[in-house]
């Protein structure tokens, strides 16, 4: 039946719960894109005899269009669904996506994604100053503005902002203001002490 590969497309994508990120079907695209270049060349022919005066083909060149347009409606939505899921990845797992979830996206989706990891990289370097400012860092507002943490291994002086100097040996424990040692968290450096 018309349709039925598109409309395929939208409930794979219906399916996946949790925004999760189903393979990207190729096939059923392009499958479902043959079927609209056929439906479309179906009408071309009939639209030149009912000019001709076979009136009794326009009822089935406007189900043909509207099959196009249903068809269309459907790639469109499975598309943008998709890119909206590979952003929130972005969010979610910051600049590098697993292999397994790339795996599961096409190579301009991969390129989409490179782009907007690069676009949004250029605006948070363009908002906070001399360091930027990462908006990925605390997508939920925290509830302190200072964290306890522990010295993981040795690492020297750390400046903070107030201008006092810290000796971050390991072992030590230390109450730090959260946004200047979240980059020495994820260098291994620290380790944040949940109370």
């Amino acid at each position: 039946m018309a349709g039925e590969r598109a409309v395929g497309l939208v409930r794979e994508l219906h399916r996946a719960t949790g925004g999760n990120l189903p393979p990207f079907r190729t096939e059923e695209l392009r499958q479902a894109l043959e079927e609209m270049r056929a439906l479309y060349e179906q009408n071309q022919a009939d639209v030149s005899e009912a000019k001709s005066g076979r009136t009794d083909l326009i009822f089935l060149i406007r189900f043909r269009h509207c099959c196009l347009l249903r068809n269309q409606r459907c790639i469109l939505a499975y598309l943008y669904d998709r890119l909206l899921r590979i952003r929130a990845l972005r969010w979610e797992y910051g600049s590098v996506l697993p292999n397994a979830i790339q795996f599961h996206m096409s190579a301009e989706e991969v390129e989409w994604f490179n782009r907007y990891k690069k676009s949004l990289a250029t605006y948070m370097k363009s908002v906070g100053g001399e360091e930027g400012l990462d908006l990925t860092q605390d997508i939920k507002p925290p509830k302190s503005l200072y964290i306890e943490v522990r010295c993981l291994r040795d690492y020297g002086e750390f400046e903070i902002d107030d201008g006092t100097t810290i000796l971050l040996k390991k072992n030590s424990q230390h109450f730090l203001p959260r946004w200047k040692c979240e980059q020495l968290i994820r260098q291994g450096v620290l380790e944040h002490i949940l109370s």
